[in-house]
């Protein structure tokens, strides 16, 4: 199996070292240890020899057991080679071989199948060998034993599969589940670490804020961690979890009255507004107090999160700027990215203090300037009548005062906890006159910008294209701050309005449904409508566009008219079995 590419300075990332052949008859030897993440057949790890032939560009895996007496019993199986060639003085080729391929034994964990190996590792290679491209964050799972954490995910990912089975939210069971089953892995692994290197005995005390469904409560309480979540709105799943899980409903505001001084560690598990304001309330809790935050939405201390900077991604961004809160709260913060199926998986960990304990009340004061000056900011950024407040920054606050110092109480008045009652925010609620106007504003002037030479009656008007700044730039300000409140904004009614609109690489164009018929649920288009869904709303085209919809009605899935509109009807759920 060979593939060829053309590269100057070619690195085998598998191997996290670059191989280079102006050493002859140079040879390095290693033992890796891979550790499956999933577990079908009781083994926890694959134990293999690395023979690396520096001089001829050549890495080879040597599999091998350990007996009962620890002893070393190579494998005549599944003996495999990655090897570099230099074809002239800028082809490359990569190939792999196996050697007794008849032998070769898949478990579908650590050795894959031969037609896998070939189609899809053997690319993957090639393209990882020639991007540059580095990572913004550290490496996966790089603070605690990647083993005793891949051991403990698969027990407690076995013990608490059932949830799956009877999750009652309208939350994807399977990813929620499997994601805080992995977050509470994370947490019982590191403080068992803890507790080793500060000779504890007692297992340490939490509290969730903005804990949601409360299964990250659940698990830690049940694996022995004494603890309470704690969040603005009750779930339909926390009565499901019992008396041993302790949960409230509350909303929390940064200040005196929200102190946890007898708690070990606090944790913000997507946490939102509150993420800010997590490392904040943990170094005023106590000296001891430690915290763990996964950041997600970008809130600063009173509304969303301004860019102070565009050479790094939002996402770095926001986490350095939760990195740099942490440190003028006194912690001495540490990174890591998590395990599990979320894009935003880099966590926020502060276990020591970066002052001694008679340096706090200095250390407050520093806190609370750099909390004043923060809210300032928003204030003057926001404007009078915003969703923050009046100019200065605070809800219900005086002109004359500085931010945060009308109660020293409360730290921060501008602060606004999420509402009770859960306002769906995807443009769905919106208006339906004030949805349709826009749809048609960029509508007609999508159609507009056909090109002369297109210009023909007897052809179907596709229109022009236009990114979606441009749409903006269509809209008045009234439109756009309307939705501004929104989550995702403008994009997101676009794309809601698909039987209009097709909304690919930040561009708008006209969606042409007899392409889209013709090519079926293609990879990035619509899926077709269920049967009970079909002519249940109007042709958009059939009403707007000049030259009517490119469909006739018996193929179009929208109504033609009034006499072709059908009452809508709700479909009826399917239930796994529980």
């Amino acid at each position: 199996m060979r593939q060829r590419f053309s590269s100057v300075n070619v690195t085998i990332r598998h191997f996290g070292a670059q191989i280079q052949g102006n050493n002859k008859g140079h040879w390095n030897f290693g033992v890796r240890t891979v550790i499956p993440k999933v577990n079908p057949y009781g083994t926890l790890v694959h134990k293999e020899i690395i023979l690396k032939d520096v001089s001829r560009h050549s890495v080879i895996f040597l599999p091998f057991e350990e007996n009962e007496k620890g002893q070393i019993v190579p494998k005549s199986n599944n003996i495999y080679q990655i090897q570099l060639e230099a074809e002239n003085n800028e082809d490359w080729s990569l190939s792999v071989s196996v050697f007794r391929p008849d032998d070769w034994l898949s478990d579908g964990v650590a050795y894959p199948k031969l037609p896998w190996v070939r189609g899809v590792l053997l690319p993957k290679l090639v393209h990882w060998s020639t991007e540059s491209r580095q990572s913004e964050f550290k490496s996966t799972l790089s603070l605690i034993p990647v083993e005793k954490y891949s051991c403990m995910y698969q027990k407690l990912k076995e013990k608490y599969k059932e949830m799956v089975k009877v999750w009652p939210e309208v939350t994807d069971p399977e990813k929620f589940v499997y994601e805080d089953v992995a977050i509470a892995t994370y947490l019982l692994v590191l403080w068992e670490e803890e507790r080793a290197e500060k000779g504890l005995t007692a297992n340490q005390s939490f509290v969730d804020l903005g804990c949601g469904n409360g299964l990250l409560v659940h698990i830690l309480s049940r694996e022995g961690h004494p603890g309470k979540g704690i969040d603005v709105r009750k779930r339909k799943i926390w009565d499901m979890y019992g008396p041993q899980t302790h949960l409230e409903e509350s909303a929390i505001t940064p200040s005196d009255s929200f102190l946890f001084p007898d708690t070990d560690w606090l944790i913000g598990n997507h946490s939102d507004e509150l993420t800010p304001w997590i490392p904040v309330i943990s170094s005023r809790s106590s000296y001891t107090c430690r915290y763990f935050v996964l950041p997600c939405c970008f809130f600063d201390f009173c509304g969303k999160y301004q860019r102070r900077q565009c050479k790094k991604s939002q996402y770095k961004e926001y986490i350095d700027y939760i990195s740099e809160i942490s440190t003028v709260c006194g912690f001495n913060v540490e990174e890591d990215c998590l395990r599990i199926p979320s894009t935003k998986r880099v966590c926020l960990i502060g276990k020591s203090r970066s002052y001694e304990p008679a340096g706090e009340a200095q250390m407050d004061e520093i806190r609370t300037r750099f909390i004043q000056k923060r809210l300032s900011s928003s204030s003057s950024s926001s404007g009078p009548g915003t969703r923050e407040g009046p100019a200065t920054g605070l809800v219900g606050g005086h002109g004359d005062e500085e931010p945060g110092l009308t109660n020293r109480g409360d730290w921060g008045e501008g602060f606004q906890p999420r509402e009770k009652v859960e306002v769906t925010r995807n443009c769905a609620s919106l208006p339906r006159d004030f949805i349709d106007g826009v749809v048609l504003r960029v509508g007609q002037t999508l159609l507009g910008l056909t090109p002369e030479e297109r210009h023909d009656k007897d052809t179907w008007n596709q229109g022009g294209s236009l990114s979606v700044r441009e749409v903006a730039e269509l809209l008045d300000k009234e439109t756009l701050q309307t939705l501004k409140k929104e989550c995702g904004g403008l994009q997101t009614l676009l794309r809601n309005n698909h039987q209009v609109f097709k909304v690919e690489s930040g561009r708008v164009r006209i969606r042409d449904w007899r392409v889209e018929t013709s090519e079926g649920t293609a990879k990035g288009q619509p899926k077709r409508k269920s049967p009970v869904a079909v002519k249940t709303r109007a042709c958009w085209f059939h009403t707007h566009h000049p030259q009517g919809c490119p469909l006739p009605s018996e193929r179009c899935l929208f109504a033609h008219g009034a006499a072709d509109l059908r009452p809508a009807t709700r479909p009826l759920k399917k239930h796994k079995n529980l």
